[in-house]
């Protein structure tokens, strides 16, 4: 299935957002892990291994879980329902927001300016 394009992005969305969680058994460090927003934007918790970006995106116990190892990840499976969509909806506003995010690069430029 190809989610280049509009039609494709809002595909991966409805999926996303359908989706009882995302399993993102990542084994790299991956720097910003852009799916696990999205997922969670979604309202969609996702579980992964404490690996690269992961612990900075995915609160564990809130929003998704950080687990060690593939038994720790088959074993989240069963905890999903505890979390609350809208707390990974929240995490992405707090955290992730457009207006965060300028806010926060534009006070990194003044004190850069400012020597």
């Amino acid at each position: 299935m190809s989610t280049s394009g509009s039609r494709g992005q809002a595909r991966k969305l409805e999926l996303l957002g359908a989706a009882r969680a995302l399993l993102f058994p990542i084994c790299w460090p991956e720097p910003i892990g852009l799916v696990m927003v999205e997922s969670l934007a979604c309202g969609t918790p996702v579980l992964t291994r404490p690996v690269g970006a992961a612990p900075e995106i995915v609160e564990h116990g809130r929003t998704g879980f950080l687990c060690a190892d593939d038994d720790g990840l088959v074993a989240a499976v069963a905890e999903v329902g505890s979390l609350d969509r809208e707390a990974c909806r929240a995490a992405v506003r707090e955290r992730f927001s457009t207006a965060r995010m300028v806010a926060e690069h534009v006070a990194l430029y003044r004190s850069v300016i400012r020597g």
